[in-house]
């Protein structure tokens, strides 16, 4: 569905991203992972068409969109900190994007969408009478009756913790199986995109570190970067790895 080949960034002569080459199939969650200054957010940026390459092509359903401006992609983004209108209420942040789209999704659509993030006490609510995780609900809400062709997120999780972050991510997953929507995420914490993700980009340093599933991933590191990186920060959250990988790595 994506595939970028050979693309390159660089930042007053910096570089910042080096040969990316990735294929991302329709339907999944993949996860952008590295440490800070890894390069994640500037390739999210590149794929949305916020940030223009230096060199190298994105392909969108065997289309070149290398050029092609961000409006003109069909792409969405929940943004780190929602970006949500705090004078609106949260029905009136939801339909935001459709004031200039009519048509673009029914009534009964938009009913569905309320639903299945379960909005519907939280409409008439201000965005300061709101939780962390309503306030991403919301947000993801509203990215969602535009019906992006891929939706992205940055750092969809780092201001929640707990019952609520692992509801979110309940809740991201069943979004990309429901609606058969490509995700794309950028997280620096290796326990969320183990336990969120259908694949793994490891960045560091602007080069790609390791591609594949998370077992691939923990059994099978590519490099001293990878094993180091993921396992060191996983000791503080060994739970939900021993959940899914067993007792080796938990």
């Amino acid at each position: 569905m994506l595939k970028l080949q050979n693309v390159s960034k660089q930042f007053d002569k910096k570089v910042v991203l080096s040969d990316i080459n990735l294929d991302i199939k329709t339907g999944e969650i993949v996860s952008l992972l590295g440490p800070s200054g890894s390069g994640k957010t500037t390739l999210l940026n590149l794929i949305l068409g916020l940030t223009q390459m230096d060199q190298g092509q994105i392909i969108f359903n065997d289309v070149d969109i290398t050029k092609t401006p961000m409006k003109n992609r069909g792409f969405n983004i929940v943004f780190q900190d929602y970006a949500l209108f705090p004078n609106l209420n949260s029905y009136e942040n939801i339909v935001y994007g459709l004031r200039n789209k009519k048509g673009l999704v029914s009534d009964q659509e938009l009913q569905e969408y309320i639903d299945f993030l379960e909005l519907k006490p939280h409409l008439n609510k201000k965005i300061g009478e709101l939780s962390g995780g309503q306030k991403q609900r919301v947000a993801l809400a509203r990215t969602l009756v535009t019906k992006p062709k891929i939706l992205l997120l940055d750092e969809p999780l780092s201001a929640l913790d707990g019952v609520i972050k692992e509801s979110i991510k309940e809740r991201i997953k069943s979004i990309a199986r429901e609606f058969k929507l490509t995700t794309i995420i950028v997280t620096h914490d290796p326990e969320e995109a183990l336990t969120l993700s259908d694949k793994i980009l490891i960045i560091n340093e602007g080069k790609i570190s390791q591609f594949g599933t998370p077992s691939e991933i923990i059994n099978e590191p590519n490099n001293r970067f990878v094993e180091e990186f993921i396992l060191k920060q996983l000791q503080i959250k060994r739970h939900n790895i021993y959940n899914l990988f067993g007792e080796k790595y938990a």
